[in-house]
This record gives structure tokens, C-alpha cells and sequence, in this order.
């Protein structure tokens, strides 16, 4: 067996992702390995396989569910190779996602009685694919008694459930009636057992509900969708193979359409060119599409996949519906250890958008569980952000405020014989699987008197943990509960010389605040197992957790601790410096709150991971400026013009609207005097053939003013250098009318103006080899001092957005009350999207 083992480590890395082989999977090869000789073992994978897909490992025995003979030779070359991966030739293996398990030891363990169960309801028949893929359901999605398990099972088996519509009607039964026996005429009802629906009577529901649905629409003149004919026959064929009722339905439309020739992957739509209504699903919340469609109903935990079901769960979640009567109840819980980011802002829509959508609640709670990290500044920003974005939550917490209650539900588990004292170093617990603690097993007295001398002070730092006795879905055995800290608290002082960690609060936080809706981003799926596990060891009510995909960013990153360091190396100035993507640095850029939240809504909520360009935030920075913001002139890079011929003896006043499509907006008066300054790219003095700007030989209007200028002269300094413009003026009207318009400023007020573009240089600054610090990108920051703008600029208050006419959006910076009154603007964003030149040629 040892020689087994050895050989398993040393040809299956793979499999054991490098790591060492768990003793667990090993043993259970024992039974088949010790009467089969080492030197003809196939490869590790091909055997373990056959161990979890009921093959004999003997050279000539005959597999009772492949009806075939194997040898280890043949194994080899047909599902397996020497440096053991599986090639899944007959499909069974992925069926019943053998490859899938392996590496998680809760779902190898159903797995296995699964398919011991199975076996001997299969001796000398055989297994089909979709039966397979509907044990592996059984497997992954029913958390239930094993009775009820083994009820599914024998119905899969027995062909009595043959798709997924009838296991998910099933599994719903099951979860609706955990505790009782099981009425089995009631459940076969439910379920559809014996309902058989034929390709052929699929394909004639198809046709009848196409031929009623176009009746019907002719009438209204609108459209018929792919997708909607398909829901109308899944309502009236509720057992159906949905996967056979979308390919009818597609069959169906095509032949409908006739010559129309559609292209692959494009929406089929038989069209009546009248009235267009929107869908049911463009007119509901954007908060409840998506995987939010499927979210559980108040009070109905039990129902979801996964939920951890026991005999007092029911009587919990009466409980909890006459606490909370009924209502949708959600959290935002940041950890104040820093600034929050745009990803943040995902998670603050989505928690206060669900439950708002529904009538419900959501709390703030502050995940203050480490002292040594939290400040008072983070508290007061986070909450900032919150507000700013458009929030407000029903009531702001702490999850300091339940530390006395956390400490009392530490002590049961003890009592309980699920948690225990341990001296193993960090060291020692690091990695997925550290050797199991030697303290495991210590008597409940003992770890009790320990506990409450870790709370009282005695021990140093390090000294003692408590841990729980579980395994996450990770792998991570017994995870920390509780550790030793003599750092003072902002919110309990020193108090407290123990702190829980985010494993064992963050369920129980949830579970005293009633929260419905747990939701998180993906990279806390691993720990619902652990979340389950301890409401449910304590005997108090479970919430659900859901996850969805994180929002991330292109060419940026939202990590606080490389932030910390981007700042420390003097690289960024703060946590809200322009170039970042915390909210506090999009805000002080300029970036509106409305803005952002429409950019969360279009990113959706999906739990497919990815990541998009920054170009589709600054679309929607963009849509919202341009509808709100008022228009200014500004020159960035001046050139001095004097109007030789200027008809006036002191400036005019011209008349210009403050937003060319809103008259509410009003009107301000621009003076315009004899020296006027435009941009220095508005004139060319040898111009190529698409320049239409102002050149020696071609003149150009003023915006607003009605005029048009020719230069009569143009004045360079020692070094030959444009430094003025002469030029005659003329009324627009006398005239042919130019071919371009610029901008101008005249009287003006000097400013500085900072150009912010991309930190980084490439899309993942963190995957490459030499680190993020190596893609800074050089012209990240572009000062520009000496620009001008109109004097007639509206009061000078921080984060006051404008449109620099033809440049772009700008905002008043905070360092403009540094400067003593001389304005500060940060560039919010160019005019157009392919824009690298702040003035369009």
C-alpha cells in the first residue's frame, strides 16, 4: 500500500495539485490494490478512477456496469497515460464528474456512497450518461438526511426521475419537508414520476404554441422571441428536457423564418413592424435579474441548493419570519482597514439595491474584528462613500457590539465538543493542509479554563488559538476562531484581549442581525461550508450565502496593501489620488455617484469571473456630464492673439448659454477684448492638406462671438518660436463662413491643470514578473501650469465638474484652497473615447 501511495504521489500531480497524497484516498484503494500486483498498476488517475467508477482493478475481470474486459494495458491507452491523465473515452467518467470531486473530500465522500448505492441496483445492468449527470446532481446539490439521498438515488436508478426538471422538483420537495416520512403518492406528483414527454410531442407543442403566438401578435404588431416561445412551451410541458425544448423551439423558429438566413448566435425574432413594448425582464429591477432571479424568498433558506437542513431548522426560520415579518434583510460589511474601491461599489449596489427593490432593509456593519489594522479615518470614509454613492442604511453596526455574544457562542461550542485550545504556531498553520493539531481531543474543561484565561490576559500573543472543528470546502482544516491581540480597539479600547476572526463572526454577526441575504463576492465560496456548519452546530439561525463575481477593473488594481505601497514609495500621492480606482480617488476626480451606479448595473450580476476595460466606466462618466455639467473655455497650452482691426475700445460682453441643450441652465456673459488666447495646436503655420484651423492662408470663427480672424502677422522670438498672432477681424456675416470654429479666452484667470491617464501600462499589472511596480505608466500625470480659463467660472468648490469646451470634463481639486485661491482642475475624462490629444483635430 505504501508503494502505492508512492506511486500515486509521484505520477499524479495533477490529481494531488503537487501536493501529498491525502491518506484518506488512499485508503480507500486498499481493498483493490492488495490483490493487485504494484508492477502492472495503470496509471494512478486510470485506477483511482476505476475505484470511484466501480471497475475491478484485475486484469481479467468483467465490469458489471461497461459490460467490457479490461486489462491494465488497455486501461492505459484508452483512459489513462503514464503521467496519469484521464482520457474519458466512453464519457462515463465526466457524466458522473468523477474529475470534478477528486480534489474535494465532503463531495468524494457522497460520491462514493452514491455510487456504492448504485452499484447494487446495477449488478449486470448499465448506466447512461444522463443518468449519470443527474447522480452527480444528487452528489453536489441535496445537503439533506441520508434516507432522503438515498430515496433520490433509488429514483434515478429505478428511471422513475429521468431529467432535471423531476430531480429539481424533487430536491425542492425534500427541502420543503425535511423532517416526517415522505408521502410518496404527494411526491411522485410533484415530481412528474411517470409523466413521459416524447420528442415527438414536444416538437407538436412547439408548432401549436408558435401558430397561437403569432395570432396573437399579428393583432398587437409586435415581435416574437426565441426565448419567450420557449418559456411558453416549458409552462405547458413542465417535465420536459429543457434542452430538447430549445432545440425544437430553434428548429421551429428557423423553419418559420424561411429564407430569412439568420446568422449563427443572433436572437431569432419573427417581426411585426408596429408598436415595440419592452420585455418583462427590461422593465423589472435591475437588482433582480440575473442570479438574483433565483434568491430564495424570505423564510424559505431551506429551499436553496446547499442549505445545511436539521431538525430544528424549521422551527428557527418561524422564528426568524416573526422577527423580521418577512422582510428582505441584506448587509454591507467592509472591514475599516482602508479606503473602498470601485469593486466596492458593486457590492453597495447590489446589497442595498436588492433589498430596497423588495421592500427591504440593509444594514452597515463595520467587520472590525482586527485592531491592529482599523482606523477612526476609515470608519468615516467608508460611511462617506455609503452616502455619497446615494444609500442610507437602515442602521450602521459594529461587529465589536456582538463581541460579548460571540464569546458566549464560543464557550458553547466548546461545551459542544466543536472547538478546542491549540498552541500550534502560525507557522505551523500555514498552508491548505498543516499536520492535524495534537490538541484536537483535549478535554472540554481544559479548553474551557484556557479560553477564559486567553480572554482575561494571561497568555502573550501567539500563545493559544481557538479552533473549530471542521473543514472547509478549501481543504483548510479547523480554522481559527479566536486569537490573542493586546492591540487597543477604536470602538471597545482594550477591553478585549482576544479577537474573533472573519470565519467564525462574520456567519454569526449575520445570523443575530437576521439577515435573508448573505451576499459576497466569489472568493468567499469556499468558506460556506464553514458558514453553515457553525450556525447550524450552535442550533441558531442559518442565513443563505450567496456569491457573484467580483467587479474588476483593466490597468488598475484595488488591492489595499499594494495601494499602501504604491503610496509609500511616493509613486501615488494618497489613497485618493486621480489615478486610482478607490471611490474616494474617483470622486475627487470628478467621477459622478449616478454614474458609477449605472456602470454597477450594467456589469450585472452574473458568478462568471472577469474583468472589464475602463473605457465602459468612462462611458457612463461621460452620458452623465455631458447631461448635467456646464460649459466653459479654457486654453491648456495658450497662444497669444492680438485682434489689430478690433472694432471696440474696451471688451465686450458675448452672450453664451451655459448648456447648449438645457435653456434652464441660463446664460453668462464672456468678455471678448482686443487680446484674446487660443490653443496652440489651433494654428498650423505649415499645415498638411486635413488641417482646417487657423493657418497663414486660412481663416477661422470664434465660437459664440460671430467672428472670423485671418492672420495678417505672426511674431517669433530668438529662437523661432511662435510667440504671437496678429490678425484682423470680421463679422461672421460679411464673410463666407470658415471651415472650423475654436475656442478663445480673453481677460482670463490662470489655473493649473492635471491630466490624469493610466497608472499602469498594461491591462494585469500584477501578473507580470517583475511586479506591478515595473508598469507604472511615466505619463501617468501630466501638469500643466499657466492654462487659462474664462473669468467668468462659476464658484470655485471642490469636486464642482465642468466641460472645458472641446477638451474635456474638469474638476475644481481640493488643493485649489492650497494654492490660495488659484484653481486647481483634474481632467474627469476626455470628450471622446479614442481621445489620447485633450483637443480633437
Amino acid at each position: 500500500m505504501m508503494l502505492l501511495a508512492k506511486a500515486l504521489r509521484a505520477r499524479a500531480p495533477s490529481l494531488t495539485r503537487q501536493r501529498r497524497l491525502d491518506p484518506h484516498v488512499a485508503a480507500r484503494s486498499r481493498a483493490y490494490a492488495c490483490s493487485y500486483p504494484i508492477s502492472a498498476h495503470p496509471a494512478p488517475t486510470t485506477l483511482l478512477c476505476r475505484i470511484l467508477s466501480w471497475r475491478r482493478v484485475t486484469p481479467t475481470c468483467m465490469c458489471p456496469r461497461f459490460q467490457r474486459q479490461y486489462s491494465s494495458e488497455e486501461d492505459i491507452s484508452q483512459h489513462g497515460d503514464a503521467d496519469g491523465r484521464v482520457h474519458d473515452s466512453d464519457g462515463v467518467l465526466k457524466a458522473l464528474g468523477v474529475k470534478d470531486t477528486i480534489q474535494n473530500e465532503t463531495l468524494l465522500a457522497s460520491m462514493k456512497i452514491i455510487v456504492e448505492r448504485s452499484k447494487s441496483l446495477f449488478e449486470g445492468g448499465k448506466i447512461d450518461r444522463d443518468m449519470g449527470k443527474l447522480l452527480y446532481q444528487v452528489a453536489t446539490r441535496y445537503k439533506g438526511s441520508d434516507t432522503s439521498r438515498d430515496l433520490l438515488v433509488d429514483y434515478v436508478c429505478e428511471g422513475k426521475l429521468t431529467n432535471e426538471p423531476q430531480l429539481s422538483a424533487a430536491l425542492q420537495y425534500l427541502k420543503r419537508y425535511p423532517v416526517g416520512p415522505i408521502d410518496t403518492k404527494d411526491f411522485e406528483e410533484c415530481c412528474g414520476v411517470g409523466v413521459v414527454i416524447t420528442p415527438e410531442s414536444i416538437a407538436e407543442e412547439v408548432k401549436k404554441a408558435m401558430e397561437e403566438s403569432e395570432k396573437e401578435l399579428n393583432k398587437k404588431g409586435d415581435k416574437l422571441r426565441e426565448h419567450e416561445l420557449y418559456y411558453v412551451v416549458k409552462k405547458r410541458l413542465k417535465w420536459a428536457d429543457s434542452k430538447l425544448v430549445k432545440d425544437a423551439v430553434s428548429k421551429e423558429v428557423s423553419t418559420s423564418l424561411g429564407a430569412r438566413n439568420i446568422p449563427a448566435g443572433k436572437a431569432k425574432v419573427i417581426s411585426h413592424p408596429q408598436n415595440k413594448q419592452s420585455s418583462p425582464c427590461q422593465q423589472a429591477s435591475p437588482y433582480l435579474v440575473g442570479e438574483a432571479r433565483h434568491f430564495h424568498k424570505p423564510g424559505e433558506n431551506h429551499l436553496t441548493d446547499g442549505y445545511v437542513v436539521t431538525p430544528r431548522t424549521l422551527d428557527l426560520l418561524k422564528r426568524h419570519l416573526e422577527e423580521t415579518g418577512g422582510k428582505v434583510i441584506t448587509r454591507f460589511p467592509p472591514e475599516p482597514n482602508g479606503i473602498l474601491h470601485i469593486g466596492h461599489a458593486k457590492a453597495i449596489n447590489f446589497n442595498f439595491g436588492y433589498a430596497k427593490a423588495l421592500g427591504g432593509i440593509t444594514y452597515l456593519r463595520y467587520d472590525d474584528t482586527n485592531p491592529e489594522t482599523e482606523d477612526e479615518r476609515y470608519i468615516r470614509e467608508i460611511k462617506e462613500m455609503v452616502e455619497w454613492l446615494g444609500h442610507k442604511p437602515y442602521k450602521i453596526t459594529f461587529a465589536s457590539d456582538y463581541f460579548p455574544q460571540l464569546y458566549s457562542y464560543a464557550v458553547e461550542l466548546i461545551k459542544r465538543g466543536h472547538a478546542y485550545v491549540c498552541h500550534q504556531g502560525f507557522e505551523e498553520l500555514k498552508g491548505i493542509k498543516p499536520p492535524l493539531s495534537p490538541w484536537r481531543d483535549r478535554p472540554i474543561e481544559e479548553s474551557l479554563e484556557l479560553f477564559e484565561n486567553m480572554k482575561d490576559g494571561k497568555f502573550k500573543e501567539g500563545y493559544a488559538t481557538l479552533r473549530m472543528k471542521m473543514t472547509m470546502e478549501d481543504g483548510k482544516q479547523d480554522p481559527v476562531a479566536y486569537r490573542i491581540k493586546y492591540a487597543p480597539h477604536p470602538q471597545t479600547g482594550t477591553q478585549w484581549s482576544i479577537y474573533p476572526t472573519y470565519d467564525y463572526a462574520h456567519c454569526l454577526c449575520d445570523s443575530i442581525e437576521n439577515i435573508t441575504h448573505s451576499l459576497c463576492t466569489k472568493e468567499f465560496q469556499s468558506r460556506r461550508s464553514s458558514y453553515y456548519w457553525l450556525c447550524n452546530a450552535l442550533d441558531i439561525y442559518c442565513p443563505v450565502q450567496w456569491e457573484y463575481s467580483r467587479l474588476n477593473v483593466y490597468h488598475t488594481l484595488v488591492s489595499k496593501r499594494k495601494i499602501l505601497k504604491l503610496i509609500l514609495a511616493g509613486i501615488v500621492e494618497d489613497w485618493d489620488d486621480p489615478r486610482l480606482y478607490t471611490l474616494s480617488a474617483l470622486r475627487r476626480r470628478g467621477y459622478p455617484p449616478d454614474a458609477i451606479n449605472r456602470f454597477c448595473m450594467e456589469a450585472g450580476i452574473t458568478v462568471s469571473e472577469g474583468a472589464v476595460q475602463p473605457e465602459m466606466l468612462e462611458h457612463f462618466v461621460r452620458e452623465e456630464l455631458n447631461r448635467t455639467t456646464h460649459r466653459v473655455m479654457a486654453v491648456l497650452h495658450p497662444l497669444k492673439i492680438v485682434i489689430t482691426n478690433f472694432p471696440h475700445s474696451e471688451a465686450i460682453s458675448v452672450p453664451v448659454s451655459n448648456h447648449p441643450n438645457d435653456p434652464s441652465a441660463g446664460v453668462r456673459n464672456v468678455p471678448l477684448d482686443r487680446v484674446i488666447y487660443v490653443e496652440r495646436s489651433d494654428f498650423m503655420e505649415h499645415p498638411t492638406t486635413s488641417y482646417y484651423r487657423l493657418t497663414p492662408n486660412q481663416p477661422v470663427g470664434l465660437n459664440h462671438a460671430s467672428v472670423v480672424i485671418s492672420v495678417e502677422n505672426i511674431i517669433k522670438d530668438t529662437s523661432g518660436s511662435i510667440v504671437e498672432l496678429h490678425v484682423k477681424c470680421h463679422k461672421l456675416s460679411d464673410v463666407h463662413k470658415p471651415k472650423a470654429f475654436i475656442h478663445w479666452v480673453s481677460n482670463p484667470r490662470m489655473c493649473t491643470v492635471r491630466l490624469c491617464n493610466r497608472l499602469f501600462l498594461h491591462k494585469d499589472p500584477e501578473d507580470l514578473v517583475d511586479g506591478f511596480i515595473s508598469d507604472i505608466n511615466p505619463s501617468s500625470l501630466e501638469v500643466i501650469e499657466g492654462a487659462l480659463v474664462e473669468r467668468t467660472f462659476p464658484s470655485a468648490h471642490v469636486g464642482t465638474v465642468v466641460q472645458f469646451e472641446r477638451l474635456g470634463y474638469f474638476c475644481v481639486d481640493r488643493d485649489t484652497k492650497i494654492h490660495r485661491g488659484n484653481l486647481v482642475f483634474n481632467r474627469t475624462v476626455s470628450l471622446r473615447e479614442d481621445s489620447n490629444n485633450p483637443v480633437p483635430v
